[in-house]
């Protein structure tokens, strides 16, 4: 667990209730923890809702809407089209003082050829036009490490040093990183700011309760910073609360083998 010197808040990520509105989504997250994600994409969409924020006690971050956003497309009008809405959320982030701002890497539309070089220059561009923002906003930018599709920008820890050098955070999703085989490469040579939290079997991006797949969660609490912001990003709100219990549990066995 988190060398906190107490216990650690997990957040809920609005996508385990993402068939309801997001006033609902709140309401079932308040009634579990004090910090929520945003997941800023349709009927959740900070853009249209921002205000059902301020009826909540909560500590809130977002992320950046992944349909219809590519900021990895070498297509010059799309890659700054998809910028400017990460920037239109950012501004939402600042009305409800969320604390980190979740952005996906992008992805290349096609591997053959010379795609993959060309889309990779696109999402440096785009690297460097969210740290130029992120100096006009109060939030944190942070990149997440993306799932095993060819096309993901992102699947190793390769970034890590752009990100570091242009002064952006790294989000690391824990799913994603196993899935991709290289979980302890990420662990071994990361600062995470922030933490996606959800379990698989190593095969499929499941968002699985915590506990319910194949990952070390023990090593995982043992090498992350113990200032990242924590957020279980479970498929339904059913896992959030097995997720719960299952951190819990290895809480207290930790501070019994302490005890001893």
């Amino acid at each position: 667990m988190p060398n906190t010197g107490s216990s650690p808040v997990y957040g809920c990520s609005t996508y385990a209730c993402f068939n309801n509105t997001l006033e609902i989504a709140l309401e079932q997250i308040a009634a579990r923890t004090t910090l929520a994600e945003i997941l800023s994409d349709t009927t959740h969409s900070l853009l249209r809702n921002a205000e059902v924020c301020a009826c909540f006690d909560l500590r809130y971050t977002v992320h950046a809407p992944c349909a219809d956003m590519n900021i990895a497309c070498h297509h010059e009008r799309i890659r700054k089209a998809s910028i400017e809405v990460i920037d239109e959320v950012a501004a939402s982030c600042n009305d409800i003082g969320a604390e980190r701002l979740v952005i996906h890497p992008g992805y290349c539309e096609s591997v053959y050829g010379s795609g993959m070089e060309r889309s990779a220059r696109a999402l440096d561009r785009s690297l460097m036009d969210l740290a130029e923002l992120q100096a006009e906003r109060e939030v944190i930018f942070t990149i997440e490490n993306l799932g095993s599709w060819d096309i993901c920008h992102f699947r190793d820890p390769s970034l890590l040093d752009r990100l570091e050098e242009l002064g952006l955070g790294f989000v690391l999703d824990v799913g994603h990183a196993h899935i991709n085989g290289n979980l302890e490469a990420f662990l071994a040579t990361s600062s995470p700011v922030h933490v996606h939290l959800h379990d698989n079997n190593g095969k499929n991006d499941d968002h699985a309760a915590c506990g319910s797949g194949t990952i070390d969660f023990q090593r995982v609490f043992a090498s992350i910073p113990p200032d990242a912001t924590l957020i279980i990003e479970t498929a339904n709100i059913e896992a959030f609360d097995e997720s719960i219990d299952y951190l819990a549990s290895l809480a207290r066995a930790a501070k019994d083998e302490c005890s001893e």
